[in-house]
């Protein structure tokens, strides 16, 4: 569980900064390592072999990049992706991707300790959800959830997921680029929180818990977990983004 963007968000966000010119070299690497030792591109074309996170991105410009777009598919739930079926299959088996905006390109990314490889794909144009509409169903989705799990005793078996469910202000603050409206900026701060407390109402440690129990946690959060992951595909998805 983490209180940060994905990669795959933090290069939406940055990547696409960059490519409009909002923020120089220096920054976006540094914003999207974060804590890592280096991210390496590979499998673009007119590529010769492994290139730089720059270079590549410098690359997806010459074909026509306009920005990065934020995948976050779960099984029966692709969100963020248009096809084709490759791209889409690495993607879910990651568990997030990016697509370039305009560039018929999509890059998926495998970790390997504090190394992060970006594989390219095609990748087709894709359905997204509105940020409103996200943003509205992330709400109604948490009120709902909250319910429920008051119902199934939260606070005996995980109390501090009661605790944060009474306290959804608190929320760790995203640092983002020039360019990502502040709307976006919180949908994907409130996103990340509701996709951390399904991550921990999820473990199984937490409390004495029947098979039945558990299903019945698992079924609760399932709307909370997809409306999570829209509401994050649609703050890093800047063909979504309100003008302005």
């Amino acid at each position: 569980m983490s209180t940060t963007l994905p990669p795959s968000a933090r290069l939406a966000w940055w990547g696409t900064a960059w490519l409009r010119g909002h923020v120089v070299t220096d920054l976006l690497i540094d914003a999207v390592l974060e804590d890592d030792a280096t991210h390496a591109v590979v499998g673009l074309a007119g590529a010769d072999g492994t290139e730089t996170l720059v270079t590549g991105l410098g690359r997806l410009r010459a074909a026509g990049a306009e920005g990065l777009g934020l995948a976050v598919p779960a099984e029966g739930d692709p969100v963020g992706l248009g096809g084709p079926r490759a791209f889409n299959d690495a993607a879910l088996e990651a568990g997030e991707a990016v697509v370039a905006i305009g560039a018929g390109a999509g890059l998926v990314p495998h970790r390997v300790g504090a190394a992060i490889t970006w594989t390219a794909y095609a990748a087709e144009r894709r359905q997204l959800p509105d940020v409103g509409d996200a943003d509205r169903s992330l709400r109604a989705a948490l009120i709902d959830t909250a319910d429920t799990l008051a119902r199934l005793d939260v606070a005996r078996w995980r109390p501090e997921i009661a605790d944060r469910l009474m306290n959804l202000r608190h929320r760790h603050p995203l640092d983002a680029p020039d360019g990502v409206p502040p709307r976006c900026v919180d949908l994907a701060a409130r996103g990340l929180q509701a996709l951390e407390i399904t991550d921990l109402a999820l473990d199984h440690e937490g409390g004495a818990v029947t098979a039945y129990e558990i299903e019945a946690r698992r079924r609760a959060l399932v709307p909370l977990e997809r409306a999570g992951r829209r509401a994050l595909v649609a703050a890093c998805s800047p063909e979504v983004w309100p003008p302005g």
